[in-house]
């Protein structure tokens, strides 16, 4: 009987010793600690940290986790799992029905977590009004008695520590996990796992990876597994939760087997799922390797719930399509459509989403483009210059020129220059010359301002550097002198990895230098290098029409190679009238200065901006150089030419080689999604 009282004794002695240990440090006293230490410190380079997640429960961690693999079925429930459910039904009985479900992505894209709860019970009311993480965690010591206690203290510890502003989060995340608090919630979360019910475990492991609990820890392996044996039981809302989460884990066995079943259980679904919200989730977490025919039912899902589309799901989806890689010109149009209507609610950083989203999925959505421009040059004093640089950088990549815009910015760049440092330069000069936009009443001075800027860090510039800044300007049809003097003065580009590019740059420039000089004069005619007779066969509707039209091979010239590397598809000599088209061989003869020389250019459509007639910087400096070496271009873009019948082609071509007024462009047709 003594041995059983001092036994006693001695029990109560060491649960009182435990439980001084595990009384945590008030909130306010951790930050006074925290506050004193001179370096952040990584709290998951503490080696106790991490050797408490590996070792909290011995019998866990001697025994080897189990891995499915993708041969298992995952889908249909198997006798292991009935068990487990049946043990979850029960809980459920007990507790009240899971405290967290899904509800719509706030602004900064997590999840926002909606609560189902008794708000009699004093607990619950006294976590609502836990402002901190720290504060969460005292009120678990003090407080939290069951595994639905905890599992709600955790997921308010992320739901408060995700709201913090950077700083704030480092120093919060290290006072999280040197709180006794939280290595007591752990050790709920493995011994409760396989009894959570299905929204406490998946928003439990959510929770706990955010927070940046390591991914090879038990803790997160554990809850991994329970999740791979209770994959068919999650609904649709756990799915898209479980399938967010692991998206920010590596691959290895546990988490490639899960998302494997994952995969073959969202095919199911998805015929049910009329949610946007959950569908967009899937999508981006399936990623750009799900198969096709799994993209396709993303596809036909989406479109079922298009009617319901709201603006922030407008934007998700679309960037959930550029996670998925697929292009689906239905949806996209939809949402481009929701955009366009809101596009005063969209943040900056959104505007430049959406930008870049139409360029991964080479969606080019004019509509889109002109109400995206709009909006920012109508609210150009909300911006500063380097965000509208930003934009016309984006509207740049996908090649559509916003005229207003580029204008107002010009403006900008001319009233304070002292924003270009050297990469704003550069880009600049880029965004202007790709897109060949010069201000109309301001041409000068804007090229002035752009090559004082230049001149200035010029003895700091890389030779790379100075040839594309040099090589934006002539492109403009702008010579800057003292840099052309000093990237002439420069050497070869001979042992550079982009040494044929470069050399094409260089021989670009040089061309401006001859024929965009004020010296230059037209010559009276232009001899041709190395002619030939052969024709690609995307031109052998052209020269079919041609002869058809002239009636004589030897009425036109086809594959033409000019001097400075220039090549023209077809050459047409005429009289000065333009009334009668003259033999090629006749014409070389006494070459009169004063007959018309037509030079046909068929063009693709990615040489013209977006939606316009109005040719990109590389075409537009060939045309001009191509009028300095005396002929008339005439623009055909080649696709709408292929497009014609054999009648209709050989009438484009006659309007366009006898009417004076008919030979500088081909009118494109507008491009429109829509």
């Amino acid at each position: 009987m003594n041995n059983k009282i001092s036994y006693l004794l001695n029990t109560v002695r060491c649960m009182h010793r435990c439980n001084s240990l595990l009384i945590p440090r008030s909130s306010a006293t951790a930050r006074k600690h925290i506050l004193w230490i001179g370096r952040y410190r990584d709290p998951l380079e503490n080696v106790n940290f991490r050797k408490l997640f590996l070792n909290i429960f011995p019998s866990l961690h001697g025994s080897s986790l189990r891995f499915l693999t993708q041969k298992t079925d995952l889908v249909s429930t198997s006798a292991e799992i009935q068990p487990e459910k049946s043990t979850e039904a029960f809980v459920s009985e007990q507790a009240p029905q899971s405290s967290l479900e899904l509800e719509k992505l706030d602004d900064s894209g997590s999840f926002k977590e909606k609560r189902v709860m008794n708000h009699s019970e004093p607990f619950f009311n006294s976590l609502q009004k836990c402002t901190c993480p720290c504060d969460v965690l005292d009120l678990a010591s003090e407080s939290a008695v069951s595994i639905k206690h905890f599992t709600n203290c955790l997921t308010t510890v992320w739901k408060l520590f995700k709201h913090l502003s950077e700083d704030q989060q480092r120093y919060e995340k290290q006072l999280i996990f040197e709180h006794p608090a939280f290595v007591k919630l752990c050790q709920q979360l493995l011994r409760n796992s396989r009894r959570m019910t299905r929204g406490d475990l998946v928003f439990s492991l959510h929770a706990v990876v955010n927070l940046g609990v390591p991914q090879n820890t038990l803790l997160v392996q554990t809850l991994v597994r329970v999740c791979q044996e209770k994959l068919n039981q999650l609904d649709n809302r756990c799915i898209s939760v479980l399938a967010t989460t692991l998206a920010g884990l590596d691959k290895d066995k546990n988490v490639s087997a899960l998302q494997a079943g994952l995969q073959l259980l969202v095919e199911q679904r998805i015929p049910s799922i009329r949610d946007i919200f959950i569908l967009q989730s899937l999508m981006k977490c399936i990623g750009k390797d799900a198969p096709v025919f799994l993209k396709k039912k993303f596809e036909m899902a989406v479109l079922k719930e298009i009617d319901h589309l709201t603006f922030p799901n407008a934007l998700r989806v679309f960037w959930a399509l550029v996670a998925m890689n697929y292009c689906s010109i239905p949806i996209l149009n939809a949402c481009s459509k929701k955009i366009q209507e809101n596009v005063h609610d969209a943040q900056f950083r959104q505007l430049i989403l959406i930008l870049e989203a139409c360029n991964s999925l080479q969606y080019r959505n004019v509509k889109l483009f002109s109400a995206l421009a709009d909006y920012v040059n109508s609210t150009a004093c909300l911006w500063d210059k380097r965000q509208m640089m930003l934009f016309l950088s984006a509207f740049e990549t996908l090649g559509f020129q916003p005229s207003e815009l580029m204008g107002s910015f010009a403006e900008k760049v001319t009233e304070d220059p002292e924003f270009l440092n050297l990469k704003n330069l550069l880009i600049v000069l880029r965004v202007y010359s790709r897109l060949n936009y010069v201000p109309r009443h301001q041409k000068h001075v804007f090229f002035e301002t752009l090559h004082s800027c230049l001149n200035k860090y010029i003895p700091q510039i890389s030779d790379t550097e100075l040839l594309k800044a040099v090589y934006s300007l002539c492109i403009l049809g702008y010579l800057p002198h003292r840099a052309l003097d000093e990237l002439l003065q420069k050497e070869s580009f001979s042992d550079d990895l982009y040494k044929e590019q470069k050399e094409m740059m260089l021989r670009c420039v040089k061309a401006c230098m001859e024929l965009d000089s004020p010296s230059c004069t037209k010559p009276a005619f232009v001899l041709t290098e190395n002619s030939s007779s052969s024709v690609s066969l995307n031109l052998r509707k052209a020269r079919e029409a041609l002869i058809e039209l002239l009636g004589d091979e030897n009425m036109f010239r086809q594959n033409v190679q000019l001097p400075y590397n220039y090549h023209i598809d077809f050459e047409i000599r005429m009289d000065p009238d333009r009334k009668k088209v003259l033999p090629i061989a006749a014409a070389d003869d006494h070459a009169d200065s004063s007959d018309e020389r037509l030079a046909f250019l068929f063009v693709p459509l990615s040489a013209f901006c977006v939606g316009t007639t109005h040719p990109q910087g590389k075409l537009a400096m060939k045309k001009r150089h191509l009028n300095k070496l005396g002929y008339h271009v005439i623009l055909v873009l080649n696709k709408k030419f292929q497009e014609m019948t054999d009648e209709d082609a050989v009438e484009f071509l006659k309007e366009k080689i006898y009417s004076k007024n008919a030979f500088p462009f081909y009118e494109v047709a507008v491009q429109d999604n829509n």
